[in-house]
This record gives C-alpha cells, sequence and structure tokens, in this order.
C-alpha cells in the first residue's frame, strides 16, 4: 500500500503582497504602510476610499484655481489660498500614485531585456574580445 506524503510536511513557497502605502501619514508623521493578503480587509477599502476622496478633492481644487487665477481682480490671499491647497492636493495625488505603482507587478521593458542579453557571454569576456 503507498502512502502519499503528508501535504503540511511539504514546505510551501509563500509570496507576500508588497506592503501598500496608506494614504495618510502616521501620527509621527512617517509614512505608513499596510500588509495585507488580497487587498480585501476593512483597513484596505478605507484605504481606497480616502485615496478616491483625495482624488476627487484635487479636481475640485483645480477647478476653483482655474477660477481664482483667471479672474485678474482675485485678491493676493485667495491666490495664495488656492496655492496653498493645490500644493497639499498635488501631495495626496503624489502619494496615491506612488502606492498604486508600488502595487503594480514589475514587468521588465523591452530595453531591459535586450541589454541583458547583450551584456551575457563568457565570464571575463570583455566588449572588445581582449
Amino acid at each position: 500500500m503507498d502512502i502519499a506524503p503528508d501535504a503540511e510536511a511539504q514546505p510551501v513557497a509563500v509570496t507576500a503582497a508588497p506592503p501598500r502605502l496608506l494614504p495618510w501619514p502616521s501620527p509621527g508623521g512617517t509614512p505608513g504602510y499596510l500588509v495585507a493578503e488580497g487587498g480585501s480587509s476593512r483597513l484596505s477599502r478605507l484605504a481606497d476610499e480616502m485615496e478616491e476622496t483625495q482624488l476627487e478633492t484635487g479636481a475640485e481644487i483645480l477647478e476653483h484655481a482655474r477660477a481664482v487665477l483667471g479672474d485678474t481682480m482675485s485678491p493676493y490671499t485667495e491666490v495664495r489660498y488656492v496655492g496653498i491647497r493645490l500644493a497639499e492636493c498635488l501631495g495626496d495625488a503624489l502619494r496615491v500614485a506612488e502606492s498604486r505603482g508600488m502595487r503594480l507587478p514589475y514587468v521588465p521593458d523591452e530595453t531591459e531585456t535586450e541589454t541583458e542579453a547583450e551584456g551575457e557571454g563568457e565570464a571575463g569576456e570583455t566588449p572588445d574580445g581582449a
């Protein structure tokens, strides 16, 4: 009688998802990260909603800024306020882009694969054949 090896005794390779940059800083002002499987946790959904809100707010502020900057009679304080808010929204949008970019799978482009193929040769061989 053949007995199959126990599946639990076999080593299993586990590939963890990369940590997710959260759309808000930690209480100390440093970046906060979430390590979760699948991205369907309550905190992941909250982060998704926050990113959506940040991007929507940025679009609204941009629309308002265009109106303020288009009016040559806008007071200095209003122009300054719009500039401050635009800087905040840009920071939020860059953080969202960084977070989403970190979660994209790595796919080498054609130039990387060509460069690697050209660089392969016998050990100690130089490009000029010396």
